[in-house]
């Protein structure tokens, strides 16, 4: 019995030394939160930082977090105590190695960082519009012959020839929206939309249709509801969704606020309701370089990154174990408490799993415990006989 209580003592001090470890430091702690905000602050002490080794990596989405915490700005009754954190997860790989269709972007040479949700997507999607323009700019030149001349008869409609263009080659992101929204009004469809309104939690306006009557009654309907970006139950995606309130916690429905969503706008579809805003695929840092047309300046200008990669970089918790540029690992703490599952290029995180050590000590202590109680049992039962024994 002495070897038993001996036993468990050890274990209780050897598993409680390894498992204090800063590196199993919880990512929804206030610790964890800490550290990560210290990690942003570290590296912005440094202004002067020459950040121009970015333009050689590709950005990579690795998946969101988010974590509850105390809603600061609830000043009403009403509003949630409670509210949502979001971060997203992003990876800056090596240009030449990284790959669309990996989950992990590339294997080596790679560093990771974590940013507030809010800063990702605006960054994010203002890079990859811009990378979708000169994309369109370059097939609208090479390959939509919609220049209006001599050849053209009175009937041309170069916008139309662009519609039809664009869509012929399935690149409908390239659609004037002027364009697109005349279409929808002539078939009577309602106005889509608009994204970029809702990057962030915002009370969500109602869309326009084309009767002034029913345009009122979506707009009361409306009031009350809020729109924004959440991190999907796999950790994988970011999603719009529809919410009561200011704080884009509680959900509208069961389903996202997607059902409520199409109540309230009279059937129209919550945009990226059911799929991912931010794609896996890998963008470039390096900012493109105007053509003047001059050859022998061609190559003499330095390489630069992209706005929106170095201002991404500099706002984001990092993790560069094995970069090479840089060596700030303030953010790996933090991130080990997210766990990252990659499946055929499609993310999952969630919390991080429990360490062996602390698992085989939970397994012992309970098999003695129950050892002990079947012990101290078989002693009871013993005693209890004894004394009627005694007594006859």
């Amino acid at each position: 019995m002495k070897l038993t209580v001996a036993l468990i003592a050890s274990l209780v001090t050897g598993a409680f030394s390894k498992e204090m470890s800063i590196k199993e430091v919880k990512a929804d702690s206030k610790f964890g939160m800490d550290l990560l905000s210290k990690s942003r602050r570290v590296e912005g002490d440094d202004d002067a930082a020459d950040n121009t080794w970015i333009s050689g990596f590709a950005l990579k989405f690795q998946g969101c977090h988010h974590i509850a915490q105390w809603n600061q700005d609830a000043d009403d009754e009403e509003d949630v105590r409670i509210e949502t954190k979001r971060l997203a997860r992003f990876r800056l790989c090596p240009v030449s190695s990284c790959s669309d269709q990996s989950g992990s972007g590339c294997k080596s040479g790679y560093g990771d960082y974590i940013v507030d949700m809010d800063d990702f997507l605006a960054s994010y999607l203002e890079n990859k519009q811009e990378v979708e323009e000169e994309a369109c700019e370059t097939y609208r030149e090479y390959n939509c012959d919609c220049e209006d001349g001599d050849d053209k008869d009175d009937a041309f409609n170069g916008e139309k020839c662009e519609y039809q263009c664009f869509t012929n080659a399935g690149m409908t992101e390239c659609i004037d929206e002027d364009y697109y929204g005349y279409q929808n009004q002539n078939n009577g469809q309602a106005e889509q939309l608009d994204v970029d309104d809702y990057l962030v939690c915002a009370a969500y306006e109602g869309v326009e249709q084309n009767d002034d009557a029913n345009n009122r009654k979506l707009e009361d309907d409306a009031a009350g509801n809020y729109i924004g970006p959440y991190c999907s139950d796999s950790g994988g995606e970011i999603r719009l969704g529809m919410f009561t309130d200011d704080a884009c916690t509680v959900f509208a429905d069961d389903y996202g606020g997607r059902v409520a969503f199409s109540e309230i706008s009279g059937g129209a579809s919550l945009p990226y309701g059911s799929s991912s805003i931010v794609d896996t695929k890998c963008y470039s840092c390096e900012e493109a370089q105007e053509n003047n047309g001059d050859d022998a300046n061609n190559g003499d200008d330095a390489v630069e990154a992209k706005e929106v990669c170095t201002e991404m970089y500099e706002a984001s918790g990092k993790c560069e174990q094995d970069i090479g540029y840089s060596y700030n690992q303030n953010a790996c703490t933090y991130m080990e408490g997210i766990k990252m599952t990659r499946k055929d290029g499609l993310l999952f995180t969630g919390a991080a799993t429990a360490n062996a050590v602390a698992g085989t000590f939970i397994v012992i202590f309970g098999v003695s415990f129950a050892m002990l109680g079947s012990y101290v049992y078989y002693l009871k039962t013993k005693l209890d006989r004894g004394s009627i024994n005694l007594s006859d």
